[in-house]
């Protein structure tokens, strides 16, 4: 039977916990199987990618954990309602920087009094003091997904659900995000589900990398990632790790296309 998202307990072991998480979808042929029996656990604090070819289930199962949808079978529980970004950034092209902010700060109930100055704080921590009053199409696609963020930690959620946010941007901005990303990570010490096809982004941020394999998803694989922050995406010891997962990925591919 499927269930619904749930609030944890006060004193939570996990900030996400699926448990035998399956989804399927009506097709043509009948029922459709996307994910099989997934069960995951994001640790407070953790970063974790999800790592696997297109098509694989990454997003859905992003999506499951956001509520936006419910498990065919399994369960799903957070330590509170996740935040969600997408690999567009969503801004409302017509509110200001801050007013996009404060739209999340409102729905969440706090104060209008409040929400100028919080806003103002969340645009500081992702590096955009000042910017309170430009317009979206004033900012370049790395600035409005650095708002996007914001907007996202102004839910002052437990989990940030991060759909590859970063995948429409040049190699340069995207690095400078990681690099943000991580140093945010760190200062707000939120859990990250972290959605991608790169493998050296996976290895570049994530504390532990989970990959699917192609449909139906299912966890062929994990690797705990113990180097070092911070990281570089050309440091040897990520692309070491890189090209084994990038090896394991390509055998999930070719079991796929064999059948």
């Amino acid at each position: 039977m499927a269930t619904t998202l749930a609030k944890a307990a006060e004193s939570v072991e996990y900030a996400a916990r699926l448990e035998h998480v399956s989804k399927s979808f009506a097709g043509p042929g009948g029922q459709q199987l996307v994910l099989d029996d997934i069960s995951i656990d994001v640790a407070p604090g953790e970063f974790v990618t999800l790592l696997g070819a297109s098509g694989c289930g990454k997003s859905t199962l992003l999506n499951l954990v956001a509520g936006l949808d419910q498990p065919t079978t399994g369960s799903i529980t957070t330590d509170g309602r996740p935040a969600l970004m997408f690999q567009e950034h969503a801004l409302f092209p017509w509110l200001t920087a801050g007013k996009n902010i404060e739209l999340a700060l409102r729905l969440r109930g706090v104060p209008k009094s409040e929400r100028r100055d919080r806003a103002e704080e969340l645009l500081e921590l992702v590096r955009l003091k000042g910017a309170y009053g430009k317009r979206v199409h004033e900012l370049s696609g790395g600035m409005r997904q650095r708002v996007a963020m914001a907007r996202a930690l102004a839910q002052d959620s437990q989990i940030l659900l991060m759909d590859e946010p970063f995948a429409a941007l040049d190699a340069i901005t995207r690095d400078v995000l990681h690099d943000e990303l991580t140093r945010i990570w760190r200062e707000t010490q939120v859990s990250v589900l972290f959605v991608t096809h790169n493998v050296r982004e996976a290895v570049r941020l994530a504390q532990r990398v989970v990959l699917l394999s192609s449909r139906p998803g299912r966890i062929a694989h994990e690797w705990a990632v113990d180097i070092p922050q911070p990281r570089r995406i050309e440091d040897a010891a990520v692309a070491e790790l890189s090209v084994e997962i990038t090896e394991q990925l390509r055998g999930e591919i070719r079991r796929h296309g064999q059948h």
